[in-house]
């Protein structure tokens, strides 16, 4: 349920209403938008009565059921598109933002290295993963800790916002110590209780679609994170598990448009683990941005042959400063925009040592 104000509905009115339905038992978010605000109403069930009730107080104009059963993440709810701000870069506006980096920390030479090659290309964010989820339980698995202060380091080094992975409820204050973004990966789509725990952060968090979920409940699992108050989502499109095995998953590109339907949240899509073949992935990069992506996350390896994991499906420094001009261009034909640095041409400076 939610309760459109009239325009001009002022904060004691707002206040009021707010009031009402705390005194049934339920709780209120407010969504600002350009001309009035919309105060969304969080529990179940509602009953007729509390919308009879809202329906007498002044400055309120209608008071509407949303049929969805996800309702904070829904566009019903809120229906501008959301902004997701971390530090300086602004994930849903009119820039296509670029997070990139290794799929693992394995060194401090190649997470800074990487992290330096990626931003002189025009990345905004870097990925890395210090606890990885593994199919084989012999794979390697991340650093632990020692990769989450690695990767702080090569914030310092870089200032480029940190976005990692986080496998379990207890482990999530640790994460957030050191992460600006909180990555919730496709295994844990519908851990619930992780997915709680990153609510009660109100960091930002980055949430990737289950290999076999559907659009309806991916949004409803967004929902126990903005149900805990944290509206800072954002969502990515990883692919999906279908009968094709040439690509690792099938990148669900139709997903992109078909969210900015239903829900006001910012998605952006991984063309990496989407098609698990490097050679794919520029192709799908372009392909997201012009599907209305609002960013992409890809993996950069300084040495994808001797990568400790997803080598197959990473980028060289080269490749990803190439395809970065292209993807500028879609955004600008789409009517968007993706900064660049003046020169993209710095991966060459940035190669390992031998």
């Amino acid at each position: 349920m939610i309760v459109i104000m009239e325009p001009g509905a002022t904060p004691e009115q707002i206040a009021a209403v707010q009031k009402r339905v705390e005194e049934f038992g339920f709780s209120t978010k407010l969504a600002p938008g350009a001309e009035r605000m919309v105060i969304g109403i969080v529990g179940v069930p509602l009953p007729d009565t509390l919308k009879e009730a809202l329906e007498r107080l002044p400055g309120v104009e209608q008071v509407v059921r949303i049929s969805k059963r996800y309702k904070l993440v829904s566009r019903d709810f809120h229906p501008v598109n959301s902004v997701i701000r971390v530090g300086d870069v602004a994930i849903g506006g009119d820039d296509v933002v670029v997070i990139a980096g290794p799929c693992s920390v394995e060194s401090e030479e190649q997470i800074i290295t990487t992290a330096r090659a990626v931003k002189a290309a025009g990345a905004k964010l870097l990925r890395g993963g210090a606890f990885k989820p593994r199919t084989s339980p012999y794979d390697f698995r991340g650093f632990g800790e020692k990769g989450l202060k690695l990767l702080a380091k090569a914030r310092e080094e870089t200032g480029l916002p940190v976005v990692t992975e986080v496998l379990s409820p207890n482990e999530v204050d640790l994460v957030a110590e050191y992460a600006d973004v909180l990555q919730i990966g496709a295994r844990n789509c519908q851990n619930y209780l992780l997915l709680e725990a990153v609510g009660r952060t109100h960091k930002p968090v980055l949430f990737k679609r289950g290999m076999a979920v559907q659009l309806e409940e991916w949004l409803l699992a967004a929902e126990y994170i903005a149900a805990q108050g944290n509206d800072q989502i954002i969502l990515c499109e990883r692919g999906i598990r279908t009968f094709e095995t040439y690509t690792r998953n099938t990148l669900d590109l139709a997903a992109v448009p078909a969210i900015k339907r239903l829900s006001h949240l910012p998605i952006i899509v991984d063309p990496s683990h989407g098609t698990g073949r490097w050679q794919l992935v520029p192709a799908m990069m372009l392909a997201a941005v012009a599907a209305g992506a609002d960013g992409l996350i890809v993996e950069v390896h300084p040495n994808p042959d001797q990568a400790l994991s997803d080598g197959s499906q990473s980028l060289t420094f080269e490749n990803f400063a190439t395809v970065m001009p292209q993807l500028a261009r879609v955004a600008e034909a789409i009517g968007r925009r993706l900064p660049l640095p003046e020169t993209t041409s710095e991966y060459a400076m940035m190669a390992p040592a031998e």
